[in-house]
């Protein structure tokens, strides 16, 4: 077998041998078996003890070829140093899929790694797949095979998310969060060390399951982020995917040598991946837990516009607060509904949205205002707040708001969906159950907020076209690869020259400025003649990189004694520093006009060339407005990039700001994207400042910093 195929029997065996399975309670094989057996597995179970005729009544068999029948999974809890040989003999069985359990590999260091890479080949020359070493084990609860083959204390509730937890530990308290939040699972699998299935496999098998809505990742590290993106930008179509990745603090370690390295941090390069693919990037495990409850139970709202009913005015405020500030729209209902919500509701009720029924609200108000709200067609969501301060019971208030809606589907708001939040309660109320229906429900009002929100945008990211990838076939990638490797060859890794970076630029395709470089003043006088005042004059150095913070730099120059002296004291200041060797010469470059931008590329070590855009000069490191993706860039990532920023506004012609070409940047992002794929040995790469001219007369780099080594 292969693709999403070999993984079948980790979540539907026909039978299930355990080695390992120990008499002794507290061992992790024993709690497996009795895991299975709790369940209510539907297939044979066999305990695989060396010495024990029966385990937890269960008859036992000393070695797993002595099993009379076929077993198509295994899960291993024996010692470290027995695992392979055992999963020898689940080969010659013909076992098809083998959960290992045991820890002692990779993660325990240098020889539990030769460990885990001989039961690695191992499981390939049989053609098994493993999940683990070091797990929690796997199960599926929403399935008919009931299984759940984990020593976790608790069973995963049954439901249609699919949650694998990269983190044994963290699934346990995973597993038990979903139970207390009513949120009920497919599938549950604990990957650990991920020796072979990893989050790429399970994300390509639970796209195309039936059973699974909604596909939960706790992640720690990336398998094959490439592999990964190319199924999620898939998948995330149809389904939604929520990450929580930890480690958002931890910036990769590299060299702050330019502008682009000093911003992208690995936490940029990761938000910039799931922005890319669809994925859903959740802050914490709660969030996770919020958004995947409303979306496993209510459907994805079809617009931005939300309806707020509640019984005191306060969270009814706050959370048209939270909602606003999500980008979410809270419109005032029209004047037929709020002449038949005051039919029966008080005059001092608000009765243009949020609907506030004030403190005296009965269990019938409630059940009349969402009946109209929720049929009203005015909304695409509704939230609906409870807060016990009347004399009204929870419990009554709960079947009201359930029968309310139910009634409200069948006469058509079937697309509608339903989020409420009981403040205040005795008890956390998690959900509001009916007999066709279950409305997710939160403690404080803002979150609802926050759910809606993103269940929002990733309607919209997978309804929207998914952009190409553009090729450019004037780009010359073989004239900028003899740049690159002759740089390497001369001096080794390192900046280009001025003279090797225009010759990469031209190659690219990206337009830089005029420019002319001089190595005496003569020559400097010369260049500005030619090219015509005003000039700037820029000291060019393969080891300086931040020019204009040490006086490097002198803008707006009107004649060529000006040139002269500009270039006298860019080389007496490199003198004085003692480091005069270092100075190549000076550019000379017209003066521009238009917005300054910035466009950058930083390897990340895990994605590979993470690209930057931002407002350019000194301004990207002040305000740090910068958009980051992953390449390789589609021209909707580029796209968005642009319009992400803030400095967005200026582009647009804000005020007396003239416009920017804007679809020139964006092909000048496409080119570059598809220049660092092309020529892994660039390095590091910034242009800044980039002058953005009027729609229809591009853009201009006035200087560029590209650094080159041996990919």
């Amino acid at each position: 077998m292969s693709g999403t195929d070999s993984l079948r029997p980790f979540f539907r065996p026909r039978s299930v041998a355990v080695i390992g399975a120990s008499r002794n309670p507290a061992k992790l094989g024993h709690r497996v078996l009795r895991s299975l057996i709790a369940a209510d597995f539907e297939g044979p179970v066999f305990p695989v003890n060396p010495v024990a005729e029966h385990v937890a009544s269960v008859k036992s068999y000393p070695s797993v070829d002595q099993i009379p029948d076929p077993v198509e999974l295994a899960v291993v809890a024996v010692p470290a140093p027995q695992v392979a040989g055992i999963l020898a003999e689940c080969g010659e069985k013909g076992v098809e899929a083998a959960v290992i359990i045991t820890a002692g590999f990779a993660e325990s260091g240098e020889e539990g790694g030769r460990r885990q890479q001989e039961v690695l080949e191992v499981a390939r020359r049989y053609g098994i797949r493993v999940v683990g070493p070091n797990c929690l084990g796997v199960a599926s609860p929403g399935s008919e095979v009931r299984l759940n083959a984990t020593f976790a204390p608790q069973a995963p509730p049954a439901g249609r998310a699919a949650l694998c937890s990269q983190s044994g530990a963290l699934g346990v308290a995973i597993i038990a969060q979903a139970r207390r939040v009513s949120l009920g699972l497919s599938a549950f699998v604990s990957v650990g060390n991920k020796a072979d299935v990893d989050d790429d496999d399970l994300l390509e098998y639970w796209g195309e399951h039936d059973g699974t809505d909604v596909i939960l990742f706790y992640l720690e590290s990336f398998s094959d982020p490439h592999r990964l993106g190319r199924i999620a930008r898939r998948v995330s179509r149809s389904k939604p995917v929520i990450v929580v990745k930890s480690g958002r603090t931890e910036a990769g370690e590299r060299a702050v040598g330019s502008h682009t390295a000093s911003l992208t941090g690995s936490d940029s390069a990761v938000d910039a991946f799931f922005d890319q693919t669809g994925m859903i990037r959740a802050g914490s495990l709660r969030e996770m837990f919020d958004l995947a409850r409303f979306l496993t139970l209510q459907p994805v709202p079809a617009g931005r516009r939300v309806g707020v009913v509640s019984n005191a005015g306060g969270p009814a405020i706050l959370c048209v607060d939270a909602l606003e500030r999500s980008g979410l729209e809270v419109p005032a209902l029209s004047s037929g509904i709020r002449e038949a919500l005051s039919e029966f509701l008080p005059p001092e009720a608000g009765l243009s949205n949020p609907v506030d029924m004030i403190a005296s609200a009965s269990p019938d108000d409630y059940r009349k205002t969402i009946e109209i709200v929720l049929g009203s067609g005015e909304v695409d969501a509704l939230v609906v707040i409870y807060t016990p301060v009347g004399l009204h019971v929870g419990e009554a208030m709960q079947g009201a708001i359930v029968e309310s809606v139910e009634k409200a589907r069948a006469r058509g708001s079937a697309d509608v969906p339903v989020l409420a939040s009981f403040i205040g309660a005795s008890e956390y109320v998690h959900v509001l159950e009916g007999e066709g229906e279950t409305i997710p429900a939160y403690p404080f009002p803002e979150e609802m907020g926050r759910v809606l929100r993103r269940a929002v945008a990733h309607r919209e990211w997978a309804e929207a076209d998914p952009g190409g990838f553009p090729d450019f076939p004037d780009q010359d990638f073989d004239r900028v690869r003899r740049i690159c490797a002759q740089a390497v060859d001369e001096r080794g890794k390192g900046w280009l020259t001025a003279e090797e970076t225009r010759g990469v630029l031209e190659a690219a395709g990206l337009r830089g400025a005029h420019s002319r470089v001089a190595r005496t003043e003569d020559e400097a006088a010369e260049a500005a003649a030619a090219i015509g005042f005003p000039v700037a004059v820029k000291l060019t150095s393969s080891s300086v990189v931040h020019k204009t913070e040490l006086g490097m730099v002198r803008l707006g120059l009107e004649g060529t004694e000006d040139v002269r002296e500009a270039f006298r004291e860019i080389r007496e200041t490199m003198e004085r520093e003692a480091s005069l060797e270092e100075m190549d010469g000076v550019l000379i470059q017209p003066m521009l006009e238009g917005t300054e931008v910035m466009i950058g590329m930083d390897p990340d070590p895990v994605f590979g060339p993470v690209l930057a855009f931002g407002l350019g000069g000194v301004h990207v490191e002040v305000l740090r407005d910068v958009a980051f993706r992953v390449a390789p860039l589609t021209d909707r990532d580029a796209r968005e990039m642009i319009r992400e920023t803030r400095g967005y506004t200026l582009l647009t012609g804000y005020r007396d700001h003239a416009e920017g070409d804007v679809e020139a940047l964006e092909e000048a992002l496409l080119r570059l994207s598809r220049l660092v794929e092309e020529v892994p040995c660039i390095g590091q790469l910034d242009l800044n400042p980039v002058f953005a001219m009027t729609p229809g007369h591009g853009y201009r780099i006035a200087d560029a910093r590209i650094e080159v080594d041996v990919p």
